[in-house]
């Protein structure tokens, strides 16, 4: 291995902040994750086969399929009120929907191998601008709002509009963020290219990073 070499180890690191704002240490990421070369037409065939996925997960139910109408609500004649055979009819209120969305099997699809290359790439390019913050621990023994804030305040973050925070915590301490503005909170094992193209910035707790770097190595990349 050479100086050189040896001096790209060294500067390939992120530094650990305490919930006060102070780096208390150093964490070096794993290359495979965070250290890909860009690649934009893997990560915008990524994001299409999620938006794709999504847009066809909308499901109504028709006439043939809604509960109840197996009488006709009243007789044919002689009450005054309009006809109707069932009250599953798309005009009645609970009835069938004409013409609905339904669930659809999804053409665009990527394979294993490039879920997880996109991802990684997605990582990649947040660890290279700066835009990944990494913090020892958050806990809270109750939901408290305020001292969620008090702690993205003193990290030092770049853009603090729409943040994704990566976290595997007890309840508590995500009911903390969920009130705050621009901040929306997920699961290390249920990150996708998409969120992280998304947002502006990524903060991960200790414990989430190495969950992530764990579900690369054990090949459990979504990515999409």
């Amino acid at each position: 291995m050479g100086v050189g070499t040896k001096k790209k180890e060294a500067d390939f690191k992120l530094s650990v902040y305490s919930k006060e704002g102070k780096i208390i240490g150093k964490f070096t990421p794993q290359r495979d994750v965070f250290g890909r070369k860009p690649n934009d037409q893997l990560i915008s065939q990524a994001i299409r086969v999620y938006q794709d996925y999504k847009g066809k997960l909308a499901s109504t139910k028709s006439r043939s399929e809604v509960s109840g109408g197996g009488r006709k609500p009243w007789r044919q004649k002689g009450t005054g009120r309009a006809r109707a055979g069932t009250i599953r009819a798309p005009q009645w209120r609970g009835g069938g929907v004409v013409f609905g969305p339904t669930p659809s099997k999804s053409v665009l699809g990527l394979t294993k191998k490039m879920r997880k290359a996109a991802l990684s790439v997605a990582l990649s390019s947040k660890y290279k601008n700066g835009n990944i913050t990494l913090i020892d621990k958050i806990s809270f023994k109750e939901p408290k709002t305020k001292k969620a804030l008090e702690i993205l305040e003193k990290l030092p973050i770049n853009n603090k509009r729409n943040i994704l925070l990566i976290l595997d915590s007890d309840q508590e301490t995500k009911k903390s963020f969920r009130n705050l503005e621009n901040i929306k909170s997920t699961k290390a094992l249920d990150l996708n290219v998409f969120n992280v193209v998304k947002s502006a910035g990524l903060i991960f707790t200790l414990d989430s990073i190495k969950k992530l770097e764990e579900r690369f190595v054990n090949g459990r990349a979504r990515g999409s």
